[in-house]
């Protein structure tokens, strides 16, 4: 009869976990040192705003240098990703680290010596355009590795998981380096781990994505930003960037006012781990909620939690917001990310990724230059209403688009057939 064709479904398959993901041959070759290399991004902005305010004695310089370096990150990144998708990622990343450690030691030396303001700019434009986009071929790369298994939406969650450890390290170590023991230690810091983490991921040729032939043209010249979907998911992304940059800046801001500068590293640690641990549950999570209504459900309590930021008036309640604040980003962006392995053609995948963390960078780059106006011109807190209106705007246009994050049918079938009991209408 028919409904033999559907064989009983594999419990570890239906139940995919952490275990059998990290148990996925050759993984590990590129797991640590892509955690290394991508360690030091989380130190840039903050290390960056802590240097410059330092050496200025304004939130608003600080914060203009450092969204100069996101932007110039955000234009970038899709490119290097659509270098890495054609060319390999090695012959993009050995070459970018090593840029990017001689721009982020020249944006210091300029800081410390006074230099004006547009040599600090100049500085920080290839700074950003030369951050290595880790995260994105890390994640291209369990895409080969697991090639549409259910373990699919596991990576996503795992990469989320790890991107918010490193946002809970970063913050903590830049902070203390530039507290404790020099306002340019962080941004020495992290172009030092930069260039060791960059070039120990780009010696893992094994596991690369391999790169398109020739003969494969059509392929490799389509932009997944042509992809409907990807640009409904950039807008959602840049409203997450938006919560990232407000609170870098306004808890900075908010802990000077108070005179404990060293607890900023604390609550935006605090931030990241609600992050880090919404993006645990939800990778050990068997979802049965499309990921187009889970992405929504989600986006619409971070827009919840996020307007509430600028009512906190107390460490303890500006933490306890931060932690839920952070705990509905994961899932956003866990779900987004799950949502490009259906929407976009493998050969554009790295080019995909990239579009959506420069999206990030590229929201906080601009949540970074206006809460740091708003700090400096307004009262203490005010910069806790750009990850409000960020979010809220980003929600606006999710609902009004998001039909186009509906996969094709073929794309829903592979998606949802695996792990599922049979369907109900076959007879």
């Amino acid at each position: 009869m028919a409904s033999t064709v559907t064989t009983s479904p594999d419990p570890s398959a239906s139940r995919p976990g952490y275990g059998r993901l990290l148990r996925t041959r050759g993984a590990w070759t590129f797991l640590l040192p892509g955690f290394a290399a991508r360690q030091p991004f989380a130190m840039l902005t903050l290390s960056i705003v802590l240097l410059v305010q330092h050496t200025t004695g304004s939130y608003g310089a600080a914060g203009a240098v450092a969204a100069v370096t996101g932007v110039a990150m955000a234009l970038f990144a899709p490119y290097s990703g659509r270098l890495a998708d054609r060319y390999g990622q090695r012959a993009v990343l050995v070459p970018g680290v090593l840029v990017h450690t001689v721009s982020g030691t020249a944006l210091t030396t300029l800081a410390l010596t006074g230099a004006p303001l547009w040599a600090l700019f100049a500085a920080a434009v290839p700074t950003g355009a030369s951050v290595p986009q880790i995260g994105p071929m890390v994640r291209a790369r369990w895409g080969v590795k697991l090639k549409g298994s259910p373990l699919m939406a596991t990576a996503a969650a795992f990469e989320s998981v790890t991107d918010e450890f490193t946002f809970v390290v970063g913050p903590l170590l830049a902070t203390a380096l530039c507290t404790a023991v020099d306002p340019a230690a962080g941004l020495v810091t992290e172009a030092a781990l930069t260039l060791v983490g960059g070039l120990l991921f780009a010696a893992q040729k094994g596991t690369q994505p391999p790169v398109a032939g020739t003969g494969q043209t059509r392929v490799r010249h389509a932009s997944a930003l042509r992809v409907p979907g990807v640009r409904v998911l950039i807008v959602t992304f840049l409203g997450i960037g938006s919560v990232f940059g407000g609170m870098q800046v306004s808890l900075a801001a908010y802990t000077e006012s108070i005179g404990n500068p060293g607890l900023n590293g604390v609550l935006y640690g605090v931030f990241a781990t609600g992050n880090m641990i919404a993006g645990i549950a939800c990778g050990a999570i068997a979802w049965k909620i499309a990921p187009q209504r889970r992405l929504v459900l989600a986006y619409a309590a971070l827009a919840l939690t996020a307007s509430a930021l600028w009512t906190a008036h107390s460490v303890l309640l500006l933490a306890g917001l931060g932690l839920l604040v952070g705990m509905c980003i994961a899932p956003a962006l866990i779900t987004g990310y799950t949502l490009v392995e259906d929407l976009v053609p493998a050969g554009a995948r790295t080019e995909a990724f990239t579009w959506l963390t420069g999206a990030v960078a590229l929201g906080q780059a601009a949540a970074v230059t206006v809460a740091g106006q708003l700090e400096d011109r307004l009262w203490d807190g005010a910069g806790f209403l750009v990850p409000m209106g960020g979010t809220v705007l980003a929600l606006a246009t999710l609902l009004a688009l998001r039909s186009r994050l509906v996969t094709a049918p073929h794309g829903r079938t592979v998606a949802r057939g695996v792990g599922h009991r049979e369907p109900v209408a076959v007879d």
